[in-house]
């Protein structure tokens, strides 16, 4: 402990500065475990919350269903905040692994994901990480091979979700919030799951940094700082990734033109595509995955269809174009979903693994209203034979030739949603095919039944699970 005793006024420096240079955030959300860190951390927002009028100040707790007393470690969270006079809520997330992903990998995928969904574009999530914590990450990712923005370690401020991610005790050595806890009498819960060095972090944070500290006492404060220019080199290559990428681009966020990716060298090539995995929310896949991007994607015949697969993502080629995305769900090509008009209006439409189907009101596109009429849609999927003339076409063609010019890649293809009405008669096509086809969500909608100019009509959109907007017809 130090002689000194704990300094609470050089802890509300570093908070209050964070915040001040945050204005727009309202509202503080606290993840609290109910450990010693978290609960000095709520301790000291609650008993200063005079500092910083106008901001709202709420805990949550994650339960991760990993440990048979995780739900008494809630029930102690919630009457700690209780006394605090702090709003509380607790979280049950599932943490199970995906294949090939850590245990604790997936606890803090999992944890994050549940905690971005609390926010608001003006609420912010408040972590008690410190100084010790930063050091330990720093290690492990040194360990791991990683590059710049692996060893930048934790940002003290990032954004999470549509909201912020803030780390105010960065700076701070855990003494001093021990320090803290003893002098205010805190109570807090101490997870004997810390203390097994089964565990990496925990076998540096018990075996390795104690050494280390014995001949270099300052090696936490030391090894923040190489975090620090660690940042400071990661944000330059990223700089230099965005430039790189806007030369690459293809129409859509998830894709690249794959001749003008390989016109860069080959550290640029890795350099932007990590930079576009970041900014998909996709996990980076490790240098030897990264390796066959490069040489089986990049390089690969323009009639080749290659795909890498890793832990969360992977990379397709198509053509000239080269697409990232989660891994594909299983899909069921032969199901069928029934779509009915309620309350004035067609209810989005959950369609498993593909995303959200929905209708929205137009003029002058989309399905002409009068043809729907509040009839109930039948919703299937391409199953070979189908025919289809969608708008600006003289005559119907096979579906599947339609979906070649259009460039739709061929995995989705079998998911894109066809939009029936059966009990249409059967829409003016040459032979009478398909009847009641009305449209092929992604290509286009029949042109016997498109709205005209003016017409009051429904546009059909799917939102997928993992995509920020809409794909629009």
């Amino acid at each position: 402990m130090n002689d000194a005793g704990p300094s609470p006024a050089c802890l509300l420096d570093g908070l209050a500065a964070l915040l001040d240079n945050h204005p727009h955030i309202r509202h503080l959300i606290v993840g609290y475990s109910g450990g010693l860190d978290s609960h000095v951390l709520l301790h000291l927002l609650a008993t200063n919350r005079a500092c910083w009028p106008g901001r709202t100040l709420a805990a949550v707790y994650v339960d991760h269903g990993l440990q048979t007393a995780s739900a008494s470690w809630g029930e102690h969270c919630a009457h700690i905040c209780h006394g605090l006079d702090i709003s509380f809520r607790a979280l049950r997330i599932d943490a199970r692994p995906l294949p090939g992903e850590s245990p604790e990998a997936a606890a803090r995928r999992a944890r994050y994901a549940a905690l971005a969904a609390e926010l608001e574009p003006d609420a912010a999530l408040l972590t008690a990480h410190h100084r010790d914590d930063q050091a330990e990450t720093l290690l492990l990712q040194l360990l791991r091979g990683a590059g710049p923005h692996g060893l930048a370690a934790m940002p003290t401020t990032s954004r999470l979700g549509p909201g912020w991610l803030l780390r105010p005790l960065l700076e701070v050595d855990r003494s001093e919030l021990l320090d803290y806890a003893l002098e205010h009498g805190l109570r807090w819960i101490e997870d004997v799951s810390n203390a097994d060095t089964d565990f990496d972090r925990n076998y540096l944070r018990h075996r390795i940094l104690p050494l280390l500290r014995e001949r270099w006492p300052a090696v936490g404060r030391n090894l923040a700082r190489s975090a620090q220019w660690c940042a400071e080199t990661a944000d330059w290559l990223d700089a230099d990734a965005d430039a790189d990428l806007a030369r690459v681009a293809a129409q859509r966020p998830d894709t690249l033109h794959i001749p003008a990716l390989r016109e860069l060298s080959e550290p640029r090539q890795r350099n932007a595509l990590r930079r576009w995995l970041r900014r998909l929310g996709l996990p980076v896949p490790d240098a030897q995955q990264l390796r066959h991007i490069l040489h089986d994607a990049l390089t690969a015949a323009r009639d080749r269809q290659p795909c890498i697969r890793w832990p969360g993502g992977e990379v397709r080629r198509y053509r000239d174009t080269l697409y990232a995305l989660p891994p594909l769900v299983t899909h069921d090509a032969r199901q069928t979903f029934i779509w009915r008009h309620e309350t004035n209006a067609y209810p989005p439409l959950d369609l498993p693994g593909l995303g959200t189907l929905r209708l929205l009101a137009t003029f002058g596109e989309g399905l002409r209203a009068e043809t729907l009429a509040g009839a109930a849609l039948t919703i299937r999927f391409r199953q070979g034979g189908e025919r289809f003339r969608p708008v600006g076409r003289h005559h119907s063609q096979e579906l599947k030739k339609l979906l070649q010019e259009a460039g739709i890649p061929p995995w989705k293809r079998d998911r894109l949603p066809l939009i029936y009405l059966p009990s249409t008669p059967t829409l003016p096509h040459e032979g009478g095919e398909n009847q009641g086809l009305l449209a092929v969500v992604g290509l286009g909608i029949a042109a016997e039944v498109a709205a005209g100019s003016g017409e009051p009509g429904f546009l059909p959109v799917l939102q997928s699970p993992s995509a920020t907007g809409f794909g629009i017809l």
